[in-house]
């Protein structure tokens, strides 16, 4: 059972409202270089969504729950008696006013600053009605050390373990600064044994609770020695902590400064960085409550840099006393460094999974082969540009991104009847969704339809590079029983002629430097059609062999970067791309006519089957 005086010890389980994951974090941290048994998160509150969040306890990851609403989280968590409200100041109000609803919430810290000063007062008010406690508003929070942390208290772990606050000393401290009281910790840890409890109250001018507040239960702890405290200029809550010295309410030595003895060297009335560090009248200002401060009995040093030495001083007297615990230092469980923060800051390496050399998504803009994409989109280079870029990795001439151009839009569609059309229309009936009727079509594509591209690209390549006639070439495809691809079309005839294709050779004829490719193409034709007059060079073909002509004409590419597209299939690629434009057609065109699910006709279907006797 804790006692009064103790907000929190090593068994102490919290709520996190919001999601704040470098809190929870290092909170999880703080508990395991303390060496708690359980974690003192037990849940987050996050208004926008259920569910678990994942963290890391040690080097062990474990799964938090996460609930919506304060009442969610209570009633499966009744052992949780303390919040960390990280609220915005526009909803700290209502969510810690909610939470001391909660019977079994007995203290909530308030992040937020800017919260209204009516609002603080209504807050501190109802909290000292229901016997609970606050912590802020506008407060970085507090800890006991070796045993629990609100949020981000203390800073990063090197800084806690720096500080010792990974286990618990004789010194009780309190200021209203946050900073300060990571300054303390630090000054504290080098002249005592260390940090028992320390708190930042918040610095605006009404705060849930006070620093005699804290003071009062230090004075109540035995496992406190001594007292610190530092103050700031305005307000007269210093001087209730007097008042109490006065009275003998504080028995313990009392390390007390006031910061903001400066403002009396400054002309008029000057406000500090807090709500209430502004000095309205002599008895507000920093010096006047050093003053009383030593008067009422407390130790007080000349200034801030010999705050140190005075606590050093007290703690040598206190141990004298024989009120200080001897221990031994433990041994401190050593927070593996997090991957990022090790990445970035050249602590690790490790191989990566995967190489990509052509776009790099990780810097202020976004690259393209190394370019820029608003150079892309500056200099017009257009989809032919940017498939120059990202399929070959450069910088193509124009001619040559307006013929991808032209080849897209020449394969875009070829009707509703051929095969990747066809199979994204009944997909789209059948009620599929654009992109599996999308992956439907693209699914047909291949040697016999589209895939002859690359096909005819390798074949006429190979004959041609190798030195056979044309003649030659027919003869020894006829001889293996292959189907010369690129050859043939089932509608398309010499005397029916496929303009896409002669759109494609008047371009190549204009613009490319050589068509050595194409001519030899030619010459097959010339022989193919004489036996049939259907066997022309169809599109697939002309499109395979005059992407080879374009490379040839092209200075930026080597012989290895032609291989390199007939083995990697980047032409079936151009197919692939052009041809989805079409199928999308098709599957909308579906969906606009709210077309119902496609059966094929049976007076279509020739129904072979074997007789009885069979």
């Amino acid at each position: 059972m804790r006692e009064n005086y103790s907000l929190f010890d090593r068994n102490t389980q919290s709520f996190v409202y919001g999601y704040q994951v470098n809190a929870i974090q290092r909170m999880l941290d703080f508990d395991y270089i303390s060496r708690r048994e359980t974690p003192s998160v037990a849940a987050i509150i996050n208004p926008s969504r259920a569910g678990i969040h994942k963290v890391f306890w040690g080097t062990r990851e474990i799964l938090l729950p996460m609930y919506r609403t304060i009442p969610d989280a209570v009633a499966k968590h009744p052992q949780v008696d303390v919040m960390v409200n990280f609220a915005s100041h526009r909803s700290a109000f209502e969510t810690t006013m909610e939470a001391m609803d909660q019977d079994s919430i007995m203290t909530v810290a308030v992040i937020a600053e800017g919260v209204p000063e009516r609002q603080a007062r209504i807050m501190a008010a109802t909290a000292r009605e229901k016997g609970k406690t606050i912590i802020g508003p506008a407060t970085v929070g507090g800890l006991v050390a070796g045993a629990f942390r609100i949020g981000n208290t203390a800073g990063t772990i090197e800084n806690i373990v720096a500080s010792r606050l990974y286990r618990p000393g004789c010194v009780g401290f309190v200021s209203k600064s946050g900073g300060m009281l990571n300054e303390a910790f630090n000054i504290i840890s080098r002249n005592s044994n260390g940090i028992f409890e320390g708190m930042a109250i918040g610095g605006d001018r009404y705060p849930g609770s006070t620093m005699l507040d804290h003071i009062l239960r230090f004075e109540a702890n035995p496992e406190i020695a001594m007292i610190a405290c530092l103050g700031e200029l305005g307000g007269e809550d210093e001087y209730r902590i007097i008042e109490a010295l006065k009275a003998g309410k504080i028995t313990k030595p009392l390390v007390a400064w006031v910061t903001g003895t400066c403002a009396t060297m400054l002309p008029g009335s000057v406000q500090f960085g807090h709500a209430g560090a502004k000095a309205d009248t002599e008895k507000e200002t920093a010096r006047a409550k050093n003053q009383a401060f030593a008067e009422a009995g407390a130790h007080v040093p000349n200034s801030f840099d010999d705050y140190g030495d005075v606590v050093a001083r007290v703690y040598q007297m206190v141990k004298e006393q024989g009120k200080v615990k001897e221990f031994a230092e433990p041994d401190v469980p050593t927070i593996p460094v997090d991957y990022g923060k090790a990445l970035s800051t050249g602590l690790i390496r490790r191989p990566t999974t995967f190489i990509c050399t052509i776009s790099d998504d990780s810097g202020e803009e976004l690259l393209y082969a190394g370019k820029k994409i608003s150079d892309v989109l500056e200099q017009n280079m257009g989809i032919g540009g940017v498939i120059g870029l990202l399929w070959f990795k450069k910088e193509l001439p124009d001619y040559a991104s307006r013929f991808i151009e032209l080849v897209l839009q020449i394969v875009a569609d070829h009707g509703p009847a051929v095969s990747a059309a066809h199979n994204s229309i009944v997909a789209s009936c059948a009620g599929k969704d654009l992109i599996s009727s999308l992956a439907s079509g693209l699914l047909t594509i291949g040697p016999r339809f589209g895939g002859a591209i690359d096909d005819a690209a390798r074949e006429f390549k190979m004959a041609y590079e190798s030195g056979l006639t044309p003649e030659q070439f027919v003869t020894e495809m006829k001889r293996k029983g292959i189907n010369i691809p690129g050859i043939g079309h089932r509608i398309k005839s010499v005397k029916n002629p496929d303009m896409r294709v002669q759109l494609l050779i008047s371009y190549a004829r204009k613009n490319f430097a050589r068509t050595d490719l194409l001519n030899y193409a030619l010459q097959v034709e010339s022989i193919t059609t004489a036996k049939k007059g259907n066997l022309i060079l169809n599109v697939d073909g002309c499109i395979g062999i005059l992407f080879l002509d374009l490379m040839s004409s092209c200075d930026i590419f080597s012989k290895q970067d032609i291989d390199d597209v007939v083995k990697h299939g980047y032409l079936n690629g151009l197919f692939a791309l052009g041809r989805s434009i079409g199928m999308i057609g098709h599957i909308l065109d579906q969906k606009r006519q709210g077309a119902r699910l496609y059966r094929h006709p049976t007076e279509d279907i020739n129904y072979m089957l074997p007789t009885p006797e069979e």
